[in-house]
């Protein structure tokens, strides 16, 4: 899913797109470790996508503190 998209999303949609995406991540990795190769690009996309969720949780983190501060 391309960033933009997901800036677009509010904190608890992210928060739920992590989730499902991490249950994925953990299937897929028992389908590798049980020598199914079929889901290793799909592997990467999904790993890449949590990625990008969680920078975004975390820029948004950071700038809700630098609100703080203010």
């Amino acid at each position: 899913m391309r960033a933009e998209k997901l800036r677009e999303l509010d904190d608890n949609e992210l928060r739920l797109q992590e989730k499902e995406i991490s249950e994925q991540l953990f299937r897929l990795r028992l389908q590798l470790s049980l020598g199914q190769m079929d889901g290793l690009k799909k592997y990467k996309v999904l790993k890449k996508d949590r990625a990008r969720i969680l920078t975004i949780l975390r820029e948004r983190e950071l700038a809700a503190q630098q609100e703080g501060k203010k």
